[in-house]
């Protein structure tokens, strides 16, 4: 109770300030109109209102014709408004691409528009602190933190990086043992995200090395809390909700040479119900998830240790020195936004997407003998503060038919694209399929699935 007045108190005072500061502005300043963002804010404008059907966007960054952004269509559409759809276009359910959260910030586009100047943080660091991160912008995290209740940051530390992409890496060079003659075992729970492998095969570090399931390793000796062989150090990698089957995960090893990173990329409330603070001593979130902006790629650690959040600064630092100003000013925007309502505006349309999509497609699959789904059950959330559903930000679907055991050529011979099961170190009779892209997608998702479905009633009654 008391950490929530505290959020409110936070909330009050911030909000006092904005006040402040704006009639300090209009007292100080008289702005009839604006002068040199006019220009920019016209541009933005005009882009924003080219019609493209409602199945396509025009962007300020796109290809011009004729001096004219040109639409940039969806999925199964092409045309110069986006207005022709294509017969027998794939149905493509692969990507995690959050589109899913696009009608929400159109919604919010007056809100969330950011405009830059020319001068705007020009220096490698902010001149009021010296540093390269925003102080405001790591307040704001801390914040949606306490709102959502889904990670505890009091005390810890908060490093940013280009995505969790790359702070999934960093964070495997922190725990590694640093020049040891035995590499530190990267391991995670099959079906696991496929980057942890990808990523720690393809840098080859000498302080680490895939070394596959966790379950290959339970039983090993040097995994005993009681032993003083420290030759061999554990890098566990759990990602809860879990990627490709949202479940809710554990770490599996234990002992005093495990490390463990949590990839909290989909523990928010519009993806899986909230249970308690996440207090681990490594965790990985990204606003990809959060907002939907996978193509600002901004994400952040929150860490325990001082010494592994140094590490992992560090490692940022030789790699790209700074999370850029730019990045980081949209983020603190659509923080801000995220924050209205105590997160209820954002959150709520995000949770009611995804939970009509998941009842959509359980309703389609719960028709087929052929096909089934992950078994998720409802939970208690605790920032709703009531039972919600599954709304997972993906499917994964299992071919139940002896014959089927490459699922993913029986969908794609049926129009249907997703992520192979062996990707994730799993049997090839799974598919993980996307439940993120925007409408459009998921639509023709159905729509296929609908269809692939219908045939087994055609083949019964045969």
């Amino acid at each position: 109770m008391a950490e929530i007045h505290g959020v409110k108190f936070v909330l009050c005072l911030s909000f006092s300030l904005l006040l402040n500061l704006y009639f300090l502005w209009t007292s100080t300043r008289s702005v009839k109109e604006l002068s040199w963002s006019k220009g920019a804010a016209v541009e933005a404008e005009v882009v924003a209102s080219v019609s493209c059907s409602g199945h396509g966007r025009a962007f300020l960054d796109g290809v011009l014709v004729d001096g004219k952004p040109m639409c940039e269509c969806n999925s199964c559409y092409v045309g110069a408004d986006c207005s022709h759809f294509l017969d027998g276009c794939i149905a493509d359910a692969d990507s995690g691409d959050p589109l899913f959260l696009e009608p929400f910030w159109m919604k919010n586009a007056a809100s969330s528009a950011v405009v830059v100047a020319g001068w705007h943080r020009m220096s490698y660091s902010f001149r009021d602190s010296h540093t390269r991160t925003s102080n405001e912008l790591e307040n704001h995290i801390r914040l949606l933190h306490a709102v959502i209740g889904n990670a505890v940051t009091e005390g810890r530390y908060i490093v940013i990086g280009v995505g969790s992409t790359q702070l999934l890496s960093a964070a495997v060079h922190a725990l590694s043992p640093n020049g040891s003659a035995s590499p530190a075992k990267v391991v995670a729970t099959i079906p696991f995200y496929a980057l942890y492998k990808a990523q720690t095969k393809y840098f080859n570090s000498e302080d680490s090395k895939w070394q596959g399931d966790t379950s290959l390793w339970e039983n090993s000796t040097s995994l005993s809390k009681n032993t003083t062989d420290t030759s061999a150090t554990f890098v566990e990698f759990v990602t809860s909700p879990n990627n490709p089957d949202g479940k809710l995960m554990k770490a599996v090893l234990d002992g005093s040479s495990v490390k463990t990173i949590y990839d909290h990329a989909y523990y928010w409330p519009h993806f899986t119900a909230i249970e308690a603070p996440a207090d681990e001593n490594v965790m990985i979130f990204t606003l990809s998830k959060v907002t939907g902006h996978a193509g600002s790629r901004f994400g952040w650690a929150v860490v325990k240790d001082k010494d592994v959040y140094e590490r992992i600064a560090q490692y940022i630092n030789l790699n790209i020195l700074v999370a850029t100003h730019d990045t980081q000013l949209r983020a603190l925007k659509l923080l801000s936004v995220a924050l209205k309502g105590g997160g209820k505006e954002l959150f709520g349309f995000g949770y009611k997407a995804m939970r009509h999509r998941w009842k959509k497609l359980s309703r389609s699959l719960s028709k087929s003998s052929r096909f089934s789904l992950q078994n998720l059950e409802p939970m208690y959330c605790t920032y709703f503060e009531e039972v919600t559903g599954p709304s997972p930000a993906y499917a994964w679907l299992k071919c139940e038919r002896e014959e089927d055991k490459d699922c993913h050529e029986v969908l794609k011979s049926a129009g249907i694209i997703g992520r192979e099961g062996s990707v994730f170190g799993a049997e090839s009779r799974y598919v993980r399929l996307s439940l993120l892209k925007g409408q459009d997608d998921f639509d023709w998702l159905l729509e296929r699935i609908d269809a692939l479905v219908s045939q087994e009633y055609g083949s019964r009654s045969i």
